[in-house]
């Protein structure tokens, strides 16, 4: 989603720059190669929305919560239970596959091999269990900034007056190039 937002930067600096000259630099994405699009877990062939909680993990939500949900996401209903990565057969599965592998570093293959023969009861479980570590820092650094209030008051404080800083001398600039008397 935040790409259309870049998208729409690039538009407007290029804009500008084309009229008045050089003042804004051209914005680029970062979309990561692996884990850029996260599916459902209720329903893999959409992509992960907060908008339903069920099929969403939030990056605070509770460790328990977050293992309740993979242990009822959504598989695929083929005889043979395994986990293998086909998106287009096991759609479900595959969702699975691409957050472990996401979670732990470790190859689509590499997956299949550590859950060969072992079953979706088995698999469902440790997904949920990766996630939640891969969480638990992001969590415990949230809970302790949370709990410093004069540290947070500090860091926006220092952070406002940083973005006035900048904001304030790009708007000199465009005040410049455009003709404007700078306030």
């Amino acid at each position: 989603d935040q790409k259309q937002h870049v998208e729409i930067c690039r538009d407007i600096a290029n804009r500008f720059n084309h009229v008045y000259g050089e003042v804004f630099r051209m914005p680029e994405p970062y979309i990561p190669k692996q884990g850029a699009r996260v599916m459902s877990l209720n329903q893999p062939d959409t992509k992960m929305s907060k908008s339903i909680p069920e099929g969403c993990v939030f990056l605070l939500e509770k460790p328990e919560d977050i293992l309740r949900k993979f242990k009822r996401a959504v598989t695929d209903s083929d005889t043979e239970h395994c986990v293998r990565y086909a998106p287009g057969e096991k759609p479900g599965v595959s969702n699975l596959i691409q957050i472990y592998a996401a979670c732990t570093g470790k190859s689509f293959e590499d997956v299949e091999r550590e859950f060969d023969g072992k079953g979706y009861g088995v698999f469902k479980p440790a997904v949920g269990e990766a996630v939640v570590e891969t969480l638990r820092p992001i969590r415990e650094e949230t809970e302790r900034l949370l709990a410093d209030k004069a540290y947070l008051e500090s860091v926006y404080r220092a952070g406002a007056e940083k973005a006035s800083y900048v904001a304030n001398k790009t708007l000199r600039k465009v005040y410049k190039k455009v003709g404007f008397l700078a306030p």
